[in-house]
């Protein structure tokens, strides 16, 4: 049985408006993110006891936060900011805010946020059409 010539079964390659940060620096940069939302809960809401349920869920409410403001303001949370990573669109534009905000919500589902494509972008990324790529280089000195 012969196959027909034809168009190619394999999706074109996409054309990332540039380097996809690495997988270490993005896991980094929510760290980074969810102990600064730690230390400002406790700086907000210091009656609660932390740990519990309600400590926890303001937790993640000002992370929430955080990652959803920062991100529609400098297209990064602050932890991407100080890692030197934007979250931009496929065509490397800002992203509108509700595909900011249920990339965050997509995020703290975990699962979307830890599988990756071949690319290194996250089911959260591909639900909204993004991608966290580095904004600034290392000094290369010669």
């Amino acid at each position: 049985m012969t196959q027909k010539p034809g168009p190619s079964t394999l999706p074109e390659p996409l054309e990332l408006p540039g380097e996809v940060a690495g997988l270490g620096r993005r896991v980094a940069a929510i760290a980074i993110d969810w102990f600064a939302s730690i230390l400002l809960s406790r700086v907000i809401f210091g009656q609660l006891t932390y740990g519990s349920a309600e400590s926890s869920f303001a937790i993640l409410m000002i992370f929430i936060a955080e990652v959803v403001l920062f991100t529609w303001l400098m297209s990064a949370s602050f932890g991407q900011r100080l890692l030197g990573i934007s979250v931009v669109r496929l065509d490397g534009g800002r992203l509108s805010l509700w595909r900011i905000v249920v990339r965050t919500l997509l995020i703290c589902l975990i699962i979307p946020a830890v599988v990756y494509d071949n690319t290194g972008r996250g089911l959260h990324d591909r639900a909204v059409g993004s991608v966290a790529i580095r904004s600034r280089r290392p000094v290369q000195r010669t």
